[in-house]
């Protein structure tokens, strides 16, 4: 009776596995007993709509979204776990993940998000692990994770951060480990990690910290592990750190020149310490530091002379294992801290080398409760508003210990001089859509913290240097959207913390010489939907740590190949949507060591020569080709690192001159949407399907699975069986554009 009963729930699934398979949508694998459906590198636009209602795990890497609207898995609410690396994605809609109450495990790595709005995780009550990293996150709103109740991983490496207000992870009370590592962290509001009640581990190694934040940090009751080494932190300070659960600290790789002793009174658990390569020619006794285990040393100059017989004194009597040797002196070199004794360490000049003086405290501003009328002020946030209250002027009296100012769609016309008195705490002021004309010299003189400045949909035609005197901690500038027929030259002279300038969508003409004069941190350009005809040789020269150049949508009808020599580490690279019409010969060779996204899609390309990608290699990832006219390219067999390949909408002849080109992307594992526009036999069959190359010389030797005749009707005939309907084994499918 048992048997009889497993059988038939076994017919049943296997029925209802069917079932599912028959609406595998293109160009998906779907395994129906498992649940699983995968569309990898399928060049997908959107979310197929017919995806199995029960399906639980869903990999869409390497695909083309770009924004995720509401509600698009809405028809999938059984899903447990959602892949979205690679897939270009900009903008998570508010609303974009509703409907996937049961989702415990999402990855949105190595996309193009800028900014997460307070809705866009809505609907994600069950989230335990949340993968954001390699994005271009700037700047995180508080409340963005307000949502994520069950979450316990939350990684935002590498995107580029710079300022963690108050309150940002409200919301994240299960959360366990916070991965902030490879971000350009250089300010932390104090209340940054105040609602984080279960974290245990948090990585804010490679970033710009300057100073431990420990006011920020003193809020993680429960942290046990704490990350902060290639940080360019010079001193410890008394009592800079109070974690009262904290057991391992790493310090490693920063610029340590001296240590308080009691800098760990108040960690009490704290067992590892790791201070390796650093600036150290010593250590005091750690007073207060009574669990602790091991202190690693290894890599600083240490000098063992009486002056570190003290420390060596405590090591021994707190039984504190060590790791390090003498730098000097000479006779000591090498030596392991542990195997001195006393009388080794002797000094001849019994004056002690002054300590490096511990950085100054800024003064906190108390700042007091008090916002001018018609704005909120919020003292949880530290924020101030007066969004929209059709305000002619800026106002004043906001507390003196704001951190984030929304100014948006109000009419100012102009910012004049010594606008924000009182706010030397401001890290983040928005005045987008403000109707601004003129930004004055001055204007922001006393934001000495400020880190973002949003100037989006305004008037602005000029920018004198002297209007951004006193901000020199400013790394986000966005100046989308306003009249600028130039680029301000020389205007970020006083800039020298810029990473991030935005001036998309104005109408500048052409890029000269000079006019990036100060920039030399700029890692991020964007200049889509301008005029630009013209880039001076000259003139991205400044700019030499530059990563991004973002060209789309201007008027270049050549690659700008002379104005890219001097970007050794430029990496992507936007020419989409200009009027090039040819592509000539070591057009690419400037930055063909670092490049690894190249974009020359949308174009009207009608000829690609031969040498066009002389350089390019191994270390391209992605290349967009799509909706273009050339009915041939270049040899890619040097691509192998190529992830994403985009041959959609370009009319290829399909003679013997592309046999090439067909064997090669036989070889990919990639679905790069190849088709013939000629000969009229061919037209609109895929490459590889077509069997115009069968009469090519050669075509017999059979090259990368698809060179012989009989190769191709049989996989012709594995094509019809698929379509047919009929699963294989184990429940199966495969879809196939």
């Amino acid at each position: 009776m048992r048997l009889s009963r497993g059988l038939l729930l076994l017919a049943v699934a296997l029925a209802l596995g069917g079932t599912a398979a028959a609406r595998c949508p293109a160009p998906c694998v779907c395994d129906n007993l498992r649940a699983h459906v995968l569309c990898l590198k399928g060049n997908l636009t959107a979310v197929p709509g017919t995806i199995p209602q029960l399906t639980k795990k869903l990999d869409l890497r390497g695909n083309s979204f770009t924004v995720v609207p509401v509600g698009t898995f809405l028809a999938t609410p059984y899903l447990t776990h959602l892949d979205l690396q690679r897939c270009k994605v900009e903008k998570l809609e508010e609303g974009a993940f509703r409907g996937l109450g049961r989702l415990v495990y999402l990855n949105l790595a190595s996309n193009g998000i800028a900014l997460l709005y307070q809705e866009s995780l809505d609907g994600l009550s069950s989230l335990q692990q949340l993968i954001l990293e390699g994005n271009r996150i700037e700047e995180i709103q508080p409340g963005a994770f307000g949502h994520l109740g069950s979450l316990t991983v939350l990684d935002l490496r590498a995107n580029a951060l710079v300022y963690l207000p108050d309150m940002v992870f409200q919301g994240l009370q299960a959360l366990r480990w916070l991965r902030l590592s490879h971000n350009t962290l250089h300010v932390l509001g104090s209340e940054a990690f105040a609602t984080l009640p279960a974290l245990r581990r948090l990585s804010l190694d490679h970033n710009e910290l300057q100073a431990l934040p420990g006011e920020a940090l003193a809020r993680l009751d429960a942290a046990t592990r704490l990350d902060l080494g290639h940080n360019p932190i010079t001193y410890v300070a008394e009592e800079a750190l109070a974690m009262t659960s904290l057991k391992h600290l790493f310090l490693d790789h920063a610029a340590l020149q001296d240590v308080a002793p009691d800098a760990f009174t108040r960690s009490p658990q704290l067992r590892t310490l790791d201070l390796r390569e650093n600036q150290l020619r010593g250590l005091p006794p750690l007073a207060g530091a009574g669990g602790l285990a091991k202190v690693s040393l290894a890599g600083n100059p240490l000098l063992c002379s009486c002056l570190l017989r003290p420390f060596r004194d405590w090591l021994a009597r707190a039984r504190v294992q060590v790791e390090g040797s003498c730098a000097a002196p000479p006779a000591l070199r090498g030596r392991p801290l542990d195997s001195l004794r006393p009388p080794e360490m002797r000094c001849g000049h019994p004056q002690p080398p002054p300590s490096p003086a511990a950085p100054s405290e800024r003064p906190r501003t108390a700042g007091g409760r008090h916002c001018p009328r018609g704005c909120a002020c919020s003292p949880d946030f530290r924020h101030g508003s007066c969004e929209n209250r059709d305000l002619r002027e800026i106002p004043r009296g906001f507390p003196g210990d704001t951190r984030l100012l929304d100014l948006r769609r109000n009419a100012f016309g102009t910012v004049p001089p010594g606008a924000f008195p009182g706010l030397k705490e401001l890290a983040s002021l928005h005045l987008q859509s403000c109707g601004i004309r003129a930004l004055r010299p001055g204007a922001l003189r006393g934001l000495e913290s400020l880190v973002y400045l949003y100037l989006a949909d305004n008037l602005l035609s000029t920018l004198a240097a002297a209007a951004f005197e006193g901000v020199p901690r400013l790394a986000y500038l966005d100046l989308d959207r306003n009249a600028f027929a130039r680029l301000p030259a020389g205007a970020f002279v006083l800039l020298p913390n810029l990473i991030s300038l935005h001036l998309q969508h104005n109408a500048i003409g052409e890029l000269l010489e000079g006019d990036l004069a100060g920039a030399g941190g700029l890692r991020w350009l964007y200049l889509a939907g301008n005029a630009i005809g013209h880039v001076a040789p000259a003139a991205l020269a400044p700019a030499a740590m530059l990563e991004k150049l973002h060209l789309e949508g201007n008027r270049l009808v050549e690659v700008p190949t002379a104005a890219l020599r001097g970007l050794p580490a430029l990496s992507e690279l936007k020419l989409s949507r200009n009027p090039i019409k040819r592509v000539g010969d070591g057009a690419f060779l400037p930055v063909a060591s670092s490049l690894q996204h190249l974009y020359l899609d949308n174009m009207g390309l009608e000829r690609i020569s031969p040498g066009a990608f002389a350089g390019l290699g191994p270390k391209i990832r992605s290349l967009y080709l799509e909706s273009n006219k050339m009915s041939n390219i270049p040899d890619m067999s040097n691509f192998t690192g190529l992830e994403i390949l985009n041959l959609r909408d370009v009319p290829f002849r399909c003679d013997c001159q592309l046999l090439p080109l067909r064997r090669w992307i036989e070889k990919l594992n990639l679905r790069v949407g190849a088709t013939c526009g000629s000969p009229a036999e061919a037209r609109g069959l895929k490459v590889k399907l077509s069997t115009t190359f069968q009469t090519c010389p050669g075509w017999g030797r059979g090259k990368a699975g698809g060179g012989s005749p009989d190769k191709t009707k049989a996989a012709s005939k594995r094509s019809k069986t698929k379509r047919s309907g009929k699963s294989p084994a184990r429940g199966f499918k495969k879809s196939r554009a």
